[in-house]
């Protein structure tokens, strides 16, 4: 691709990227903003690529999947979890306005760092990032929605805790993306769509 505009016209295309608000968040948010300059060249590329510390900006195609399947709205307040360079962080502050919230949570010190310069840049008052507390997420916190960017063993079942009621938890799980909703307190819908790759998610 040669232009952040031809990416997304190729998503699209795929039927993956459908919402309007998501779409408008791909067009604001370009992805050469949050990849190494070695890779600039490669920023429109439907690929996944390095952002150092072993860790990858996400394929853009699979980040629209996941997107789509978080169901968010203006107003949400959102968990990103593996927030990298910050992209995601800024298309879900994009996506649920100044009226909702993002909190990014990254392991890696130094990908905290660059994701909340990357944040400054596009004045977005409602996000942030910081380091990634000893347990997965945020205890004692709820949302609306929770985005995890890397791959679990198996089911984090105390990200539920941290969901509220009808809000969606979207995570890769081995080699698939797995789709939570929490339908009740006690009642969690599950659907599967394999064929996925990540970095691996460490707890």
């Amino acid at each position: 691709m040669k232009n952040n505009l031809e990416l997304i016209n190729s998503i699209m295309a795929s039927g993956v990227l459908k919402t309007s608000s998501i779409i408008d968040a791909f067009k604001t948010i370009d992805r050469k903003h949050f990849v190494p300059k070695t890779f600039i060249k490669e920023a429109y590329a439907d690929i996944p690529l390095g952002i150092g510390n072993g860790q990858t900006i996400s394929q853009p195609y699979t980040v629209a999947f996941m997107l789509e399947k978080l169901h968010l709205k203006k107003g949400d307040k959102v968990l990103d979890i593996g927030s990298g360079s910050g992209w995601t962080t800024a298309l879900l502050a994009y996506i649920v306005g100044d009226t909702g919230s993002v909190l990014g949570v990254e392991r890696v010190p130094e990908l905290v760092m660059i994701g909340l310069q990357n944040l400054t840049k596009l004045d977005f008052k409602h996000a942030h990032i910081e380091l990634a507390h000893a347990t997965l997420g945020i205890e004692g916190e709820k949302f609306d929605a929770i985005l995890v960017s890397a791959s679990a063993k198996e089911i984090p079942y105390e990200l539920f805790k941290q969901l509220n009621i009808e809000g969606h938890l979207v995570i890769p799980i081995q080699n698939s993306i797995f789709v939570f909703k929490k339908v009740s307190e006690e009642k969690i819908e599950t659907k599967e769509f394999p064929g996925f790759r990540f970095v691996p998610l460490i707890v």
